[in-house]
């Protein structure tokens, strides 16, 4: 690879039966990745072709054309890089090299080539706040204090009471420099330290390396905690909270964006890609500072919905609390409003978060028509909607008995933490039942043979109970699942300027069972209800004057909302 220079200056399908022909065809000034939605792939949970138990490149090579059955542009892999899976590869030991377990560099060329030739982009994960602690730069940071690595990670003699994000201290002392290294993450996870310019150079070059290799964008991990508190200079303080997360800490510290619009002038301009940031902890009414003109990236994950639940950023599981449906629409809104002149990535689900079905309807909704309704809200509000898998196939949270038999190592810490707190064992295990990243990471479900047809061999995690109902296989055949669903929507979607660039209006905020909004351009407008209860609720009068009905989880049309009932409504 040659050194990048540090510093320089829809498909048709089913359309044509759900889509008015009063819609406008085209968004010719939108880019390819505002146009279409991006799937998100878990690989090692997506298909295994060598009956090893984990999903692999080739697998994901096999299943273009269904992918390619979604209407997307774009497929988001976590990490494959080569790793030690303490935290399932964003514990990085080589950003430039495929994990064996996944395959080679000729698989991961094969699928770059046999992606496009659908007209579909890969897109990597950029975990760049952290490595691996057999990463050979900790390795040799760690060895001495005088070593050329020597201030490529946080190193310090004393340690302070900071929480890491998955329990315990987020401090490892390390005998061979007599000091302490910070890990926000796992222990096994240390932070690079983003002040020593050689090390912003290394992770550009890496980035730099994936480009050459024709990728079509960058989602980029945990990025608000790469910028430490300046404070460091003179000593680490002491949270105010004895149990203060070091998310607090440290996340969106001052100055950061000087760092990040560096990465992009050296690794995103100048090419035909998309970016989006993980950013836990900012706040809507700054997106405009993070994404569009003034900003670093292209889109922006932020947490603002799907952490509606608990408090001040601080992911702890049993000090969640109910949602209530008006703050949900209210983080929604104040996201679509702060990103009206740039753009938004849509999503309920992703590697990180439970079953979206499970996380916003009540309990006793039918999670058939619950994965319609969100389905039918992640295609029609504004910006990219991003599908993880099993996601469009209505999947739902697992339920594994004891805390043994969770591979999450946050599952672990949380349930640590809630026994420390005081909580039984049945109470902490209802926790993580709830709220554990294995409820996203369970198999791909293909078809109803062993294993769902993800692997010959022994799954990694097991595969869901429902897997003989609920698979590809089956909802193929049937043209009222949940797939066939996502494919009437991403059409409707892919088809119309007023769901792609139409302007985002939420009505009756207040309302805690239904959530109503509009896309209008120009003269034509569209309508989504949703109703979040598990009993009838009346629309508000004269609603649905002069609407029609073109796509909802019921086939028929009322003047009111049946239980878990979402509409779209053209006038």
């Amino acid at each position: 690879m040659n050194r990048r220079t540090f510093i320089k200056g829809a498909i048709a399908l089913t359309a044509t039966a759900y889509i008015s022909p009063t819609i406008v065809f085209g968004a010719e000034n939108f880019k390819w990745w505002q146009k279409k939605p991006v799937y998100q792939i878990y690989p090692k949970s997506f298909l295994d072709t060598m009956g090893k138990g984990t999903g692999d490149l080739r697998g994901i090579t096999q299943k273009l054309d269904y992918i390619k059955s979604l209407g997307v542009s774009a497929i988001w892999l976590t990490p494959i890089y080569v790793s030690p899976m303490v935290d399932n590869g964003y514990d990085i030991a080589d950003y430039t090299a495929i994990d064996p377990r996944f395959g080679n560099m000729e698989d991961f060329d094969n699928l770059i080539a046999e992606a496009k030739a659908r007209d579909i982009k890969i897109v990597m994960d950029l975990v760049f706040n952290h490595t691996s602690d057999k990463h050979p730069w900790f390795l040799e940071s760690k060895s001495s204090r005088d070593n050329p690595k020597a201030d490529w990670y946080i190193w310090r003699d004393e340690k302070t009471n900071w929480r890491g994000i998955f329990g315990g201290s987020a401090w490892q002392w390390c005998e061979e420099r007599q000091q302490y290294y910070l890990h926000t993450f796992a222990t096994q996870q240390p932070d690079l330290n983003w002040e020593n310019p050689d090390v912003r150079r290394a992770l550009y070059d890496a980035a730099n390396f994936w480009l050459d290799k024709g990728v079509g964008g960058f989602r980029i991990d945990a990025i608000v905690y790469i910028k430490k508190p300046k404070i460091f200079a003179d000593g680490t303080p002491d949270a105010p909270d004895g149990s203060c997360a070091v998310h607090n800490m440290t996340a969106n510290t001052d100055g950061i964006l000087d760092f990040l619009h560096e990465l992009k002038r050296e690794v995103f301009d100048g090419h035909d890609i998309f970016t989006v940031g993980e950013a836990n902890s900012v706040k809507p009414e700054d997106l405009p500072l993070w994404v569009g003109e003034r900003g670093v990236f292209d889109m922006l994950f932020e947490f603002s919905h799907v952490n509606v639940m608990f408090n001040n950023g601080d992911e702890v599981w049993h000090r969640s609390h109910p949602i209530k449906l008006s703050e949900f629409k209210k983080a929604l809104s104040d996201s679509q409003a702060a990103t009206k002149n740039s753009w938004y990535p849509i999503y309920f689900e992703n590697h990180d978060k439970p079953r979206s079905v499970n996380n916003f309807f009540p309990h006793g909704s039918d999670k058939i028509l619950a994965a319609k309704a969100l389905a039918i809200i992640l295609f029609t509000l504004r910006g990219t909607p991003f599908i993880y898998q099993g996601e469009e196939l209505g999947f739902t949270n697992t339920q594994f008995d004891s805390i043994d038999d969770y591979d999450d190592i946050s599952s672990h810490g949380a349930y640590d933490l809630a026994r420390a707190d005081g909580l039984s064992d049945k109470e902490a295990m209802r926790f993580v039942q709830k709220f554990s990243r294995d409820n996203a990471r369970t198999p791909m479900q293909w078809d109803s043979s062993k294993n769902a047809g993800f692997t010959t061999g022994k799954a990694w995690l097991p595969v869901h109970d429902d897997f003989k109902t609920c698979n590809v296989e089956v909802e193929e055949k049937n043209p009222n699942s949940v797939l066939n669903f996502y494919r009437k929507l991403s059409a409707l979607r892919n088809s119309s300027d007023v769901l792609i660039s139409g302007r985002y209006e939420e009505l009756y905020p207040k309302n805690e069972e239904l959530y109503i909004f509009t896309r209008s351009l120009g003269g034509k407008k569209f309508m989504t209800v949703v109703n979040f209860t598990t009993h009838k609720v009346n629309l508000p009068d004269k609603i649905l004057n002069g609407a029609k009905k073109i796509l909802g989880n019921y086939a028929d049309a009322k003047n009111y909302l049946r239980a878990t009932e979402a509409a779209i409504y053209e006038f």
